[in-house]
């Protein structure tokens, strides 16, 4: 459902998560799609909607996500896209980036063409863009990507069917290992191109890491996995994520891609400043356990965990709401959950001088959480797009 109001609209008396404090009871003025004014309570005159006894976060952004109840982003059509970002504003979504896999130019071609249509016109979460996760990785560290589909790079022309979104504002994302042959110059035509580039399923060493850093590419995909495990006399993709500050990365908070100490550990050593978190669900998310065909193979989801035939595991049946969950119930405070959820993603995209924060002059993209974590009410663009007090 949506409610757009004609008039400004207040949100009154919630716990709000601003970038440095919370503010434990204040009011939100949105007028269309901004943020107006933040206030304190007793501010009227305005249409009102009482969030007592709720957390106003800024709406989260997933920049890696294949797919969900049952709609793979490499197959769906508009409308199957449009009820996903329907799905995932029902669990505090605002903005994603569906996620291609390896495949065939044509496939790439028809997933493109469904994505742009779906961009155009939906009315629920947006779509800010489209991540490729490869073709151009290292099949040792494949996951469950289909190694056959892998490629290396020769020059501009191996890009030409790697199609864009035919809006100008659409943000261009890949996922790429930097010790493929011609992997350095990739990221610099990437970079030239205004892709953001992303490393990951890579077991490059700090030497060829350096170069892609320098070539532009300051991001790491669902760090510590597809990538070469930590070794004291190897420190790999992992060491050199973690000793440089410069450098990001996003990571899978689901208890089965990395463990929870894991996860405090992560966060204590690059804190949550430089951190997103990423679903990386795929189209069983939301579907409850079973075997589903997704990338041309049976996948297998119990409890929570996802495996292919060879046993890998095969993205995640999560969505950011248990991924913000996890990293409140692991002890991380609200300010740095928004920071992991929205912030830092809207960083990555640059696209954080609109949205990404609870800003006054930033868009009204905004989610309210109960005490349980259960989301309440989500707005995209100062527009209802979820009211579970009216589902």
């Amino acid at each position: 459902m949506t409610d757009s109001p004609e008039k400004p609209l207040l949100l009154r008396d919630a716990r709000i998560v601003l970038p440095d404090e919370v503010i434990e009871r204040g009011t939100l003025l949105i007028d269309g799609p901004l943020i107006a004014r933040t206030s304190q309570p007793g501010e009227n005159g305005f249409p009102e909607y009482d969030l007592s006894g709720l957390t106003l976060f800024p709406g989260f952004i997933d920049a890696h996500i294949h797919g969900a109840i049952g709609v793979d982003t490499m197959a769906g059509s508009a409308a199957d896209l449009d009820r996903v970002s329907h799905f995932l504003a029902t669990c505090g979504v605002t903005g994603w980036l569906p996620t291609l896999v390896p495949a065939p130019a044509a496939e790439y071609a028809r997933a493109i063409r469904s994505i742009d249509e779906a961009a155009n016109h939906n009315a629920s979460a947006r779509i800010l863009g489209v991540h490729y996760e490869g073709p151009f990785v290292n099949s040792v560290q494949c996951g469950a990507l289909h190694a056959e589909f892998f490629r290396t790079f020769s020059g501009s022309r191996d890009l030409d069917d790697l199609p864009m979104l035919s809006d100008q504002r659409a943000k261009h994302l890949t996922t790429m290992a930097p010790e493929i042959a011609g992997g350095i110059e990739l990221v610099r035509e990437l970079t030239r191109r205004g892709w953001i580039v992303s490393l990951g399923h890579t077991r490059a060493d700090f030497e060829i890491l350096d170069k892609a850093l320098g070539a532009g590419a300051r991001h790491m995909t669902h760090f510590m996995n597809a990538m070469t495990p930590l070794h004291h006399r190897a420190p790999g993709p992992i060491g050199w994520g973690l000793a440089r500050d410069e450098v990001t990365c996003d990571f899978i908070a689901d208890g089965v891609h990395l463990d929870r100490e894991m996860l405090r550990l992560l966060l204590k050593l690059k804190s949550s400043d430089r951190l997103s978190l990423i679903s990386d669900a795929v189209a069983a998310a939301g579907m409850g356990d079973g075997d589903f065909e997704i990338w041309g193979e049976t996948i297998t989801v119990k409890n929570g965990r996802t495996a292919n035939a060879r046993g890998s595991i095969a993205g995640s049946v999560i969505t950011m709401l248990d991924a913000v969950r996890m990293m409140l119930s692991l002890g991380s405070s609200e300010v740095e959950v928004a920071k992991m959820a929205a912030t830092n993603p809207a960083r990555l995209l640059g696209i954080y001088q609109e949205c990404g924060s609870i800003e006054e002059g930033k868009r009204a993209d905004l989610v309210a959480l109960d005490g349980e974590g259960q989301v309440v009410l989500t707005l995209v663009g100062g527009t209802i797009v979820f009211d579970a007090r009216k589902e």
